[in-house]
């Protein structure tokens, strides 16, 4: 995966295919004060890449890291075959306790 190999290769640390008890992320980079976690979707939105994330509880493991979260969404566009959107929020606090 191209994504995998771009973080490792600026000196992140990254993960692909997290699993928990829920299913699987997409990827993960860890940074020191901030965590982004990745869905993808090739057949959806970024919405839906959202939604999965909160629904199946992929950044529940890391909340009590006391690092700032991240989740983004990202939607590939079919007919470019490449990113299509991509949407970024911060998990709210209030939601990690």
């Amino acid at each position: 995966m191209v994504f995998y190999l771009v973080f490792k290769l600026l000196g992140q640390f990254v993960e692909a295919e997290i699993s928990s008890a829920k299913g699987r992320a997409d990827a993960m980079v860890s940074c020191k004060d901030y965590l982004y976690l990745f869905e993808f979707k090739l057949k959806g939105t970024a919405e839906e890449a959202l939604r999965q994330i909160d629904e199946k509880g992929y950044l529940l493991p890391y909340a009590a890291s006391g690092r700032t979260l991240y989740k983004i969404g990202v939607e590939f566009d079919p007919v470019a075959r490449n990113l299509g959107r991509w949407i970024i929020r911060k998990d709210p606090p209030s939601l990690r306790s």
